[in-house]
């Protein structure tokens, strides 16, 4: 489904989002440089204001771990389970202000407003307050005609102190100057290679690519340029989706704390992540048309690195958790090589399709077939009742294989175990 008839488009952005999250209930993080980590502890993925001055984005943990405990820093493992339910509770709010909202990931939303006699920048700062006093979260909304100049104002609004958190460029006099002031590989879905094509033009902000003619730019960096300039113009060329595309393929892949070289203990990582993989498609009723497995040695031991995938395809599509683990021990088996110590392992189950549009076979009907069958929904069952993994592939050693996260805060408002308690 998409936008027809909304006058502005809204961005919210979440400021540091899960350093906010965490920040929300535990207020001794406030103010003080807070970084949280990405799966197994290794790299830095979100930092609160005060460790930007100082550590940067995607920095490994090691290399910064003395410089944030001399500085008095927090440091924690990441939350998903926190920051999901975070998420959703935000996306719900916003619906009391329009059904048009297209969940653009777990801190982003692009919101379709209709026309108001208070106006836009009334809004965008009603919305603004109500999620402070709700959630605690800091936040930022930029609003214009497009997608595009909205990521922009969002982008000013969040870095100006005047802007207080919301910038409103629709209709606004001073759209060009915010363009001027917004270098052109800061502009949403423009890359480097976009970049260094329009660099010897003289194009150094999105003012400059605005200019552009028109005809060059769809000729030299595709139609979607072309659509990028004529947003940046105010014609709406990126509608809204309120329906989240169907997926095409799911990954499930993770990092050892350390390293493994046996067969039989790497096959069961892999089994682990096909058993979360296949749970997650048999969910939404889909179904694979291949299974690839990939593998890689510590990619900062370039001397002795070794990493490849494989991919197994069939002309049937399934879903069946047996089949795609027979499917997925080929792959392995022509990946694995002796002698390797490795670092990370990963499941991907690609080509997916409803699984009511699955093309039938000669052996659909035969016994061993329906029983397979009744064996899955009834791991669906147990799984959904009692919590994943309660039954699973016996290669699948489940626990074994979790994410190293030693400083995890509590999940505060999805385990009744870890609510936080007033004494």
């Amino acid at each position: 489904m998409h936008l027809t008839d909304t006058k502005a488009i809204a961005l919210l952005d979440c400021n540091n989002f899960y350093v906010s999250a965490e920040s929300v209930f535990n207020p001794k993080l406030k103010n003080k440089p807070v970084v949280v980590l990405s799966n197994n502890d290794g790299c830095v993925v979100s930092r609160s204001n005060e460790a930007k001055k100082f550590i940067p984005m995607g920095a490994p943990f090691f290399e910064v771990e003395e410089i944030l405990e001399e500085n008095g820093g927090e440091v924690l493992s990441s939350n998903y389970e926190l920051y999901g339910d975070m998420s959703r509770r935000i996306m719900n709010t916003l619906r009391a202000y329009t059904p048009e909202i297209e969940v653009y990931s777990v801190d982003e939303a692009f919101l379709g407003l209709a026309e108001t006699r208070k106006g836009f920048d009334f809004v965008g700062r009603e919305i603004r307050e109500k999620i402070d006093k709700y959630f605690g979260v800091p936040i930022g909304v930029g609003i214009a005609e497009t997608k595009t100049l909205a990521k922009i104002a969002n982008r000013i609004a969040k870095k100006s102190e005047k802007a207080n958190g919301v910038v409103d460029l629709y209709q606004s006099p001073y759209r060009d100057i915010a363009l001027d002031r917004t270098k052109v590989g800061d502009i949403w879905e423009v890359g480097r290679a976009t970049v260094e094509k329009v660099a010897p033009l003289g194009v150094r902000t999105a003012l400059d690519f605005k200019n552009l003619d028109l005809r060059w730019v769809k000729k030299n960096l595709t139609v979607k340029g072309g659509r990028t300039l004529l947003e940046l113009r105010g014609f709406r060329c990126f509608p809204l989706e309120l329906e989240p595309p169907p997926k095409k393929n799911t990954c499930s892949s993770g990092s050892f704390s350390e390293t493994v070289s046996a067969y039989g203990p790497l096959f069961n990582a892999v089994s682990c992540h096909l058993d979360t993989a296949v749970a997650r498609i048999r969910k939404h009723r889909l179904a694979a048309r291949a299974v690839s497995v990939f593998v890689q040695t510590n990619r900062f031991q370039a001397a002795n690195y070794y990493g490849d995938s494989y991919t197994y395809k069939s002309h049937y599509p399934s879903d069946n958790l047996f089949e795609l683990q027979e499917w997925a021990r080929i792959c392995f088996e022509r990946l694995y090589r002796e002698n390797f110590r490795y670092k990370k392992v990963g499941v991907i189950l690609e080509g997916l399709m409803p699984t009511e549009g699955v093309t039938k076979r000669m052996y659909d009907s035969n016994p061993q077939k329906e029983k397979l069958d009744r064996l899955n929904r009834a791991v669906d069952e147990l799984n959904k009742k009692f919590g994943r993994g309660t039954v699973h592939l016996a290669a699948a050693q489940i626990g074994k294989w979790k994410m190293k996260r030693e400083m995890m805060s509590p999940r505060y408002t999805t385990r009744i175990g870890e609510v936080i308690e007033v004494h």
